[in-house]
């Protein structure tokens, strides 16, 4: 048997609301949803997992719709989802009415349920959100029944306010595999058992990384798991390094170069590290049209030379004042005050 287990996927997301691409993200959630459907019929797989938050909010009727449309596409696929804290079934949910191909099965009870497919010979657990916040460690009360099927733990949770998961607890439940989602980065929760297969595509900037789905091959109620990543973009963090001798035009150049060498299709946070010439301030306004740049924060610093200044200026104003601070070392606060009052000093009006 081969499963496929995807989770917050958060179809009617708008990441990086506010920038100019935000719209096209929008679209390319329900992309990336739609290619990971083909995915399930090229790889022939028998199962497809949905280990909640499909939706990033309450489904609308018509993207119901579109996604039981794609689920009909599939060739061979038993369809397995919860609801996870974003698309809850809140009442007057159109999940809760909407009538699902019949290779759908959903598993919106709030108590834990057990689906069996005898042609898998594999048994499915799980139950939905009701609410968006769970604070009960809800898992560590269920166990699987003993069978010779291969026994799935669908999962959604993780932290203290959605349904905290003790690994020890869950390790001896019985489950041959636990699907977990709510965690957007993909990891392993526990070895060869628990796998959260994170966000399909990064929702916002801290999503940083590859993602993707998991693919189980089960054999002898033996599985063997491998990530495949899927997205087409990620977040990405970086550091650009500033020095004395760079222009406006050259640490423009290098944030140029960090995007194009990581990838332009991605989504950067940049951080200026370094030390620049005490007259050059960087525009971060300006750098910002480098690529699809969410924000850019200078920890640069300016290159003074302290011991040439206070020999310069000995006995005067700065000199008296490099002074002040000793010539021990400095913390961070010491140190910024040092070099914004030389600024000041150095370069009134700036």
């Amino acid at each position: 048997m081969r499963f496929m287990h995807i989770a917050d996927v958060h179809l009617g997301a708008a990441p990086d609301r506010g920038y100019p691409w935000s719209k096209d993200r929008g679209r390319e959630l329900w992309e990336s949803f739609r290619q990971c459907i083909a995915d399930v019929n090229e790889k022939k797989v028998d199962l497809l997992l949905i280990a909640g938050d499909l939706f990033h909010r309450q489904p609308e009727p018509n993207e119901l719709k579109e996604v039981n449309y794609l689920f009909s596409t599939l060739e061979q696929t038993a369809v397995v989802l919860m609801a996870g804290n974003h698309d809850c079934l809140l009442p007057g949910s159109a999940y809760r009415t909407y009538p699902w191909n019949e290779n759908v099965i959903c598993l919106f009870s709030p108590e834990c349920e057990r689906v069996r497919l005898p042609d898998l010979k594999t048994e499915i657990y799980g139950f939905s959100y009701q609410r968006q916040e769970i604070t009960a460690p809800l898992y560590d009360a269920i166990a699987a029944e003993k069978s010779d099927y291969f026994k799935i733990l669908l999962a959604h949770g993780g932290d203290a306010s959605h349904i905290p998961i003790s690994r020890e607890k869950l390790s001896k439940a019985g489950f041959d595999y636990i699907a977990l989602g709510h965690i957007h980065k993909p990891q392993v929760f526990i070895r060869n058992l628990a796998m959260y297969a994170g966000a399909l595509e990064p929702i916002d900037c801290e999503d940083i990384g590859p993602h993707g789905y998991i693919i189980g091959e089960v054999q002898r109620k033996k599985v063997r798991l491998s990530f495949v990543e899927k997205a087409g973009r990620q977040y990405r963090k970086e550091e650009v390094a500033v020095t004395e001798g760079d222009t406006p035009f050259s640490v423009r150049g290098k944030i140029a170069e960090t995007v194009r060498a990581n990838g332009s299709q991605n989504t950067y946070r940049i951080t200026l590290v370094g030390e620049r010439h005490p007259q050059f301030r960087p525009d971060l306004r300006e750098y910002l049209k480098c690529g699809r740049i969410l924000d850019i924060e200078d920890r640069t610093v300016p290159a003074f030379h302290l011991e040439e200044l206070r020999r310069q200026y000995h006995g005067q104003l700065i000199g008296d004042y490099i002074e002040s601070f000793g010539d021990g070392p400095k913390n961070l606060t010491e140190q910024k005050a040092l070099y914004l009052g030389l600024e000041a000093l150095l370069y009134p009006g700036k």
